[in-house]
């Protein structure tokens, strides 16, 4: 069959990326038969008895999944994270006040110069000196009482660095966490945030929606400010997501893949594979004068694995000789360009043992 004949791929693009294969099968018939309705899954009317069933599930999953007391509002806002830089300070920056930022990366950054359109920032620590090559060290933090929130990125894709533990406040700072690219990747402590955000499409399926998760007591911030309606929390909030027609697609995507999750074996197991998989590759970069990686050994991140050869000619190689055998999305970050491996949950062992395989033949042929 023609199928048989078609090259095994393994996507290691960090965002959009790759998809549970088991997802993208039921998708495929879902696609032009949802549920045998003889509509396709795009023509299903937001308001139907259907999508409410779809979003109420993927809120219900999600609450599962990380453990969500009902102090939180879990909303589906589109427009990625990007858009959630300026929602934030427009929503949770206080009046004539100040907010403070951990510049940890290329997102950070972002997230830093949107903020600074809407009212003060002040960064409290910062590893751009080092090239963003670690994680400034958390006990250091020193927050001030009257910050509006703190805002730090758990996981920065472009310079492979991770926070492998979160910081504990003191007087009552909101903490808020961008954690498009390590969310639901790992067991983490949702009460130790005042609201984490993510965009899909590098975790949890395609792009064009951020899963904001928030205590209902902080988005009474916005009250009175007179905010736009769709860039107001309390709209998402009050309204369950359905003031206008969502990202109804991606939504079922998300059912799709934490109903996978939850088949996997939830965060627990995901921890420990997540954690096997990004150890394989460093042990073995660890152990090759042909490789190097960056990366402070305390702050690697175990979704985004950076590493160079040792030169750029080098690199474009590793590139294109890797695609041939079906390994993709290999190249570094615009910024830094060198490589790149993203692992996420979907990714499987298979295909980091693949990728080892093809790093090592490729040393010996060009060590």
């Amino acid at each position: 069959m023609i199928g048989d004949l078609i090259m095994k791929i393994f996507n290691f693009a960090p965002g959009p990326s790759m998809i549970p294969k088991p997802v993208m099968e039921r998708i495929q018939s879902d696609f032009v038969n949802y549920n045998s309705k003889g509509i396709g899954l795009v023509e299903l009317s937001h308001r139907s008895e259907a999508f409410l069933e779809i979003i109420t599930k993927v809120e219900n999953n999600i609450r599962e999944l990380m453990n969500i007391s009902d102090d939180y509002s879990v909303c589906f806002i589109q427009g990625g994270a990007s858009l959630q830089f300026a929602m934030i300070p427009m929503n949770l920056m206080k009046k004539d006040g100040f907010a403070e930022y951990a510049d940890t990366g290329y997102w950070s950054e972002k997230a830093i110069l949107e903020a600074e359109k809407i009212g003060k920032v002040k960064k409290i620590c910062s590893s751009k000196e080092s090239l963003y090559n670690k994680i400034p060290n958390v006990r250091k933090w020193k927050t001030d009482k009257n910050s509006s929130y703190l805002h730090m990125t758990t996981n920065n894709t472009t310079f492979g660095t991770q926070f492998q533990s979160i910081p504990e406040l003191d007087d009552g700072v909101p903490l808020i966490a961008d954690m498009s690219t390590d969310i639901m990747t790992r067991k983490i402590d949702i009460n130790q945030f005042d609201m984490v955000y993510a965009s899909t499409q590098k975790v949890l399926g395609p792009s064009g929606l951020a899963i904001v998760i928030i205590k209902k007591s902080l988005v009474d911030r916005a009250e009175g400010r007179n905010l736009p309606a769709m860039l107001d929390y309390q709209t998402y909030m009050y309204e369950r997501s359905m003031h206008n027609t969502p990202p109804t697609f991606s939504i079922y995507m998300l059912q799709l893949v934490t109903d996978w999750l939850k088949d996997q074996g939830g965060m627990k197991a995901m921890d420990k594979i997540n954690t096997l998989k990004s150890g394989v590759i460093y042990e073995y970069l660890d152990s090759s004068d042909f490789y190097s990686n960056f990366v402070e050994p305390c702050n690697r991140s175990r979704m985004n694995i950076v590493f160079k050869t040792s030169s750029e000619e080098l690199d474009n190689l590793f590139i294109k000789e890797s695609e041939k055998i079906g390994l993709i999305g290999l190249s570094g970050h615009r910024a830094i360009h060198g490589l790149r491996a993203s692992i996420y949950n979907s990714m499987p062992l298979e295909g980091v043992e693949v990728l080892i395989d093809f790093m090592s033949e490729f040393e010996k042929k060009h060590g």
